[in-house]
């Protein structure tokens, strides 16, 4: 999967700055990385699943 398009952010809520960063700028797709290690490993989730997953965290 090609993500060098990609627009990462972080959370605004990250206080020290190490936290996930998160892609969703790109169609079809969602990346989740590990701002510590922005060359490492991305996880990829359907839109449709990172909706469900956030709205899922903000109910508890």
């Amino acid at each position: 999967m090609e993500l060098t398009s990609a627009t990462w952010r972080k959370s605004t809520r990250s206080g020290n700055g190490e936290c996930v960063e998160v892609a969703d700028n790109l169609p079809g797709v969602v990346g989740v990385r590990d701002s510590k290690n922005p060359t490492g490993p991305v996880l990829t989730f359907t839109p449709h699943t990172w909706r469900t997953f956030i709205g899922q965290l903000k109910r508890h």
